[in-house]
């Protein structure tokens, strides 16, 4: 089963459009990487459109954790997901994604790349403590 990201199936106001062609291979999706917090690393890469390659971050441990007081980056391990923007159910599963809140060894972290697209797990560490 494909994903399909064509955008010629509603109208604006919601109104079904009947198809005029067939899906055409540019329109293909794939399924999200949901990248998860593991005790080992797990990353793929994989070729996109125009034989370019993208790296998939499939399970996580470290992340480059930056102090934005001191601008240092520091290897840090992390150990949940504390919150995440992008689905409450993602927190419980300890699933990564961009905008989460992370608890490491160094500290509350929010995730600022894109682990599922970057291939790598960046944060930056948050002074006041989140309330969970």
């Amino acid at each position: 089963m494909g994903i399909y990201q064509g955008k010629d199936l509603r109208k604006i106001t919601g109104g079904r459009r009947r198809p005029h062609r067939k899906n055409r291979k540019y329109e293909l999706g794939r399924f999200p990487t949901l990248t998860m917090v593991s005790t080992k690393e797990k990353v793929v890469a994989i070729r996109v459109r125009g034989g370019n390659i993208k790296i998939r971050l499939k399970r996580a441990k470290y992340a480059n954790v930056v102090d934005p007081e001191t601008g240092e980056a520091k290897k840090a391990e992390i150990l949940r997901v504390v919150e995440t923007p992008a689905n409450r159910e993602y927190a419980r599963r300890n699933i990564i994604t961009k905008g989460a809140i992370i608890e490491t060894s160094e500290g509350l972290a929010k995730v600022t790349s894109r682990p599922g697209q970057d291939g790598v797990v960046n944060a930056v560490l948050l002074k006041e403590e989140v309330e969970v």
